[in-house]
């Protein structure tokens, strides 16, 4: 991807923030009181603290139902000038990155690409995965790699297990280990869950994860149904009470959603739509097979960014700092205007960290990312940055429209990702590999005109 010195000014601003004075969910409010943190000093908890009050209920309202899903093959292991081929050729296809994508359909979509198994190509790969993971010893590097460009939806499941280091690669230790994981998670729902919420100690945790599950994806009806709730209810409650270091943190439902959702989908008969499907009417011992895989992925997959989520939240103003440095020496523009217009990578990006995009993308988008993210499992927290500035840079040409901070806030926030597919998201993970490969551990004297 290249990027340019490039300015336009159409004279166009916006009066969102000066029509509405009342605080937006999931937004940092536009009262001048609220302060942000310096980006040159990491240690200031105190501004950030107040950052967090002030989106303190970022609920999102309005995730998409569940779509389409396709494949394009980028492998981990190609070169940049590799990554630089792919990344043209959708910029050949959509006229680059800021331009008019496609739209999809709601009503042909469904959770499973008919790439994934109604074609040669969709066919050979779920083989591929099928006999990789039948292999008596499994290299999880051959996994990782095969998984980075996207996984079927017919051997997801499984290999999310795997890659989140909860099933063993040993095919004959699978199963049992699986089974005794399972059966351990239900012991921590008894020793932890029916005890912990009638002690006073965890009343407030409790408290705060019941008031917050049913604002959870309100508009998907799956979402709304009790049993569910429940399932993410235990779930957060007894990881919060295991990881008391952090505890319980809003957005941390976010991150168990994607492993729900798969895990879900690989329990139901052939053919039933997942998102109109009522839990009460499945099995029990599956439906606890779904919570326990969920709950156990979900802790694996936190377990390297652990420190985003104790308090006062120091590694994500860590990572908000290195995303303002990564951004300041690859777009020196785009940096320049952000920051001309006083705004604050803190006010746009704490989200972004803490909840891994999870608000910004489509349920169906994220699934696919999780993919890269969860074959990237042991350099994810690395990895995850440079996805943030592919983000970021995503919308370059769009941002640099904006002529002042209430237009650049105004988009930063409502990101038009609703339409994104899979093809979005394989350009924006190898833009994020390119951009690694670039940019990490090199000198700092490697920046780009304008820096």
């Amino acid at each position: 991807m290249e990027y340019h010195d490039t300015s336009v000014d159409d004279g166009r601003t916006s009066s969102f923030w000066k029509k509405n004075n009342k605080a937006v969910p999931g937004r940092p409010s536009p009262r001048k009181e609220v302060k942000v943190v310096s980006t040159n000093n990491v240690g200031s908890s105190a501004s950030f603290q107040d950052f967090q009050k002030s989106i303190s209920d970022a609920w999102d309202l309005g995730d998409d139902e569940f779509c389409n899903i396709t494949n394009i093959k980028i492998s981990k292991k190609i070169s940049q000038s590799a990554a630089d081929s792919v990344i043209n050729i959708h910029k050949h296809t959509y006229n680059g990155f800021s331009k008019q994508r496609p739209r999809i359909s709601l009503n042909q979509c469904s959770l499973i690409s008919d790439s994934d198994k109604n074609t040669d190509a969709g066919r050979a790969k779920i083989k591929k995965f099928q006999n990789l993971l039948q292999t008596s010893y499994l290299n999880l590097n051959v996994l990782q790699n095969l998984s980075w460009p996207g996984i079927p939806f017919p051997v997801r499941a499984e290999t999310w297990r795997i890659l989140s280091g909860y099933a063993p690669t040993c095919l004959d230790l699978r199963e049992a280990t699986l089974k005794q994981k399972r059966g351990e998670y239900w012991y921590f729902v008894k020793d932890y869950y029916y005890t912990g919420t009638r002690d006073d100690a965890y009343q407030g945790t409790y408290r705060q994860i019941h008031i917050d599950i049913p604002r959870m994806s309100p508009n998907i009806p799956l979402f709304r149904q009790k049993v569910v709730q429940d399932i993410f209810e235990r779930i957060l409650f007894i990881w919060s009470v295991r990881h008391p270091a952090s505890g319980y943190v809003q957005g941390i439902n976010d991150l168990v959603t994607p492993f729900f959702i798969v895990f879900l989908y690989d329990i139901l008969p052939s053919g039933v739509n997942i998102d109109r499907i009522d839990l009460e009417t499945l099995d029990q011992e599956k439906r606890n097979m779904v919570e326990a895989d969920s709950y156990w992925c979900f802790s694996k997959f936190l377990a390297g960014i652990q420190d985003n989520y104790i308090f006062p939240q120091l590694g994500i103003q860590h990572k908000i700092n290195q995303l303002r440095e990564l951004i300041k020496r690859i777009d020196g523009t785009l940096h320049a205007h952000l920051e001309s217009n006083g705004v604050e990578y803190l006010q746009f990006s704490f989200r972004w960290m803490n909840n891994l995009l999870t608000r910004e993308l489509p349920l169906r988008c994220l699934i696919r990312l999780w993919d890269t993210y969860l074959s990237e499992l042991d350099t994810f927290a690395t990895f995850q940055l440079f996805v943030c500035a592919a983000f970021l840079l995503y919308w370059r040409d769009d941002l640099l429209l904006k002529k002042d901070f209430q237009g650049l806030m105004l988009m930063l926030q409502n990101l038009p990702t609703q339409h994104w597919s899979d093809t979005e998201i394989n350009i924006l993970v190898a833009e994020a590999y390119r951009l690694k490969c670039t940019f990490a551990d090199a000198p700092n004297h490697f920046q780009t005109k304008g820096s």
